[in-house]
């Protein structure tokens, strides 16, 4: 293929990554929101999915503009479709803090000291290093990466249902508090979406470099 749909590709990719960076700070900012019932900070995630939805229009377009122009086969079209579904995925990560950055708008109505709070950040900080990790195997073409990202979607599984188990507990235990503990198991299946998003991209990955479709192999082979 020619230097120019290289570069085209490079560029991509750069995008990429900045709107990966933008949808990975925005997962923060709303559990660290969360954390301090911080609605204002909430508001501020909420406002910044705008940036995130608008690049992922431009990649889009982009990536259809190579489409047409270039008309890649093979490996050099899968690299095209690759970007084209991460960039889907990525805007994806931005709805999901958008959804945990509006729980809190409820939680902080139950006021700092009336609840007893649930720990996300070994769940927030394996989803968000599992996104990170990712994006670097697509930028790097690293499929040992992709593969050690497929690997450790269990242990974020595990955390939401220890999350799961924990807040029916505290649930019983606090019936007035029910709806707290709702907003929190919201916010963990969030970060176990973004976990499967991670997985997604890097099984996106092995395909761009391998051709091979991974997707459901692992569930296939423990049946």
């Amino acid at each position: 293929m020619t230097v120019h749909f290289i570069r085209e590709i490079d560029n991509l990719t750069m995008l990429l990554l900045e709107v990966t960076s933008k949808a990975e700070h925005a997962v923060h900012l709303a559990i660290q929101a969360m954390l301090s019932h911080d609605v204002s900070l909430a508001q501020k995630v909420i406002d910044s999915d705008d940036e995130i939805d608008v690049a992922e229009i431009r990649i889009e377009e982009e990536c259809l503009k190579i489409l047409a122009l270039y008309q890649p086969v093979a490996r050099d079209l899968r690299k095209v479709i690759t970007i084209l579904k991460v960039n889907n995925e990525i805007e994806r990560v931005g709805d999901l803090a958008v959804n945990i950055a509006e729980r809190v708008f409820d939680m902080a109505s139950y006021g700092e000291n009336m609840v007893e709070k649930l720990d996300f950040e070994e769940m927030t900080n394996k989803a968000c290093g599992m996104l990170k990790k990712s994006i670097d195997s697509l930028t790097f073409r690293e499929v040992v990466t992709a593969a050690e990202v497929i690997s450790l979607d269990e242990e974020v599984d595990k955390l939401h249902h220890d999350a799961y188990l924990l807040a029916r507990e505290k649930m019983l235990q606090h019936p007035n508090q029910s709806g707290y503990y709702l907003d929190c198991l919201t916010i963990s299946r969030c970060l176990e979406r973004i976990a499967d998003i991670a997985t997604n991209i890097s099984e996106d990955v092995i395909y761009m470099e391998r051709g091979i479709i991974v997707r459901h192999l692992h569930e296939r082979e423990q049946k």
